[in-house]
């Protein structure tokens, strides 16, 4: 119950858009653990004519500038057609529903993921899609914790040391990191949130976790090429989850605790990639045989279509180039880029038949069926088994 001798009229209001308008005065100038003028004025679109421009005037007038150094103004959430949330439409969703269904994450991952320069769109098709994207970066995060498990300053190999698939990687990340300070600079969450998780799901799930897992898996612990797989997983990570924790606060914790860290990720800074990561003839380089990989994985695609192969491992692929990119990438070796057991490179010719595909120009893919037998530790076909069991590398790593 409210009793009307516990309030008191003010009548000393000269009027309220000046009074909202000099907040800044009688907040940010008396108290000592504020400062004029604000880092931020943040509102609604519809305070662009209100508190906004009553802040500006009387500021502009008493002090002869803007009370802020910047504005932010954010549309207005709306159902998944655009229209107002009602009652009567029954197109309501409550926080406290979503945070049920969804957990606080999901939440947070719509937020952040919405571009809040136009209004922002929410339905249950909308926040499913969000648990997609959010399920894609917790299996990042699953992957990387998982195959660290063990890992130690002693196993950390300096990153001039690389094989070139890491130092792609590495250039990756530091443009990734441009692209993230250029974000938090101009306040563009959204695309901040789009650029992570594409990297995660293109650059890191689909392409290198995919190729680097046989490494990781079967080669000898004192392997170079693993030191290096796993110390760039120690870079990823660590860059990843700072870049993640303000918006998916909890599971960044729980990722940043499970690496056995004792303070709270949300106490540790952004850090800044190197600018010796940076290699733009080595990306330049990478593209190409990013477009010769698309290539052969379509032609395996066919070829497991068409009940020829099963695994890609079971596949021989020659790889047809014209001389000049054959030239400069004549030492990847693409049985690990392509995912199979061999490959042979050649320059391509008139004649030669087989796959391609009409945006990759001079590139032709045949594949057959390998004809070795299958390592029972790698699955990867070898002409020659030790003991009809496993391939020489394996056989080399376990003893």
């Amino acid at each position: 119950d409210y009793l009307i001798d516990d309030y008191d009229q003010v009548k000393d209001v000269v009027e309220v858009w000046f009074d909202s308008g000099s907040t800044h005065a009688f907040c940010l100038e008396q108290r000592e653990d504020l400062q004029w003028p604000a880092s931020m004025y943040l509102e609604g679109s519809d305070q662009h004519r209100g508190w906004f421009h009553s802040s500006l005037l009387e500021s502009s007038g008493t002090r002869g500038r803007a009370p802020y150094e910047s504005v932010l103004t954010h549309g207005f959430v709306v159902d998944g057609r655009g229209r107002k949330m009602s009652k009567s439409l029954g197109n309501v969703i409550s926080p406290e529903d979503v945070l049920k269904k969804y957990g606080v994450d999901i939440l947070r991952l719509w937020v952040v993921a919405s571009d809040y320069y136009d209004d922002l769109k929410l339905d249950n098709s909308i926040l499913q899609a969000q648990s997609e994207s959010y399920r894609r970066i917790r299996n990042t995060f699953r992957y990387l914790i998982g195959n660290l498990n063990g890992f130690n300053d002693n196993e950390k190999i300096s990153e001039d040391k690389f094989p070139e698939l890491e130092k792609y990687i590495l250039h990756r990340l530091w443009e990734v990191d441009q692209i993230i300070k250029d974000c938090v600079n101009t306040f563009n969450f959204h695309l901040m949130f789009t650029t992570l998780l594409n990297f995660c799901s293109n650059d890191l799930s689909a392409f290198y976790f995919d190729i680097r897992k046989d490494t990781i898996y079967c080669d000898s612990s004192s392997s170079l090429k693993r030191k290096s797989a796993r110390s760039l997983l120690d870079i990823i990570f660590n860059f990843l989850v700072r870049w993640l924790a303000p918006s998916l606060s909890f599971t960044s914790e729980e990722a940043w605790k499970a690496r056995g860290f004792p303070q709270s990720i949300h106490l540790e800074d952004f850090l800044t990639a190197k600018e010796s990561f940076c290699n733009h003839n080595l990306k330049n380089k990478w593209n190409v045989i990013k477009q010769v990989r698309r290539v052969v994985t379509g032609a395996l695609e066919k070829k497991r279509a068409d009940k020829i192969i099963g695994s890609s491992l079971e596949a021989h692929i020659d790889i047809y180039l014209e001389d000049k990119v054959l030239q400069k990438i004549k030492e990847i070796d693409f049985e690990e880029i392509a995912i199979t057991s061999s490959f042979n490179l050649y320059s391509i010719s008139k004649d030669v038949k087989g796959f391609a595909l009409e945006d990759v120009k001079n590139v032709i893919v045949v594949v057959n069926k390998n004809k070795g037998s299958k390592c029972q530790r790698c699955w990867k076909y070898s002409e020659t088994l030790v003991n009809d069991e496993i391939c020489n590398r394996c056989h080399e790593t376990i003893l």
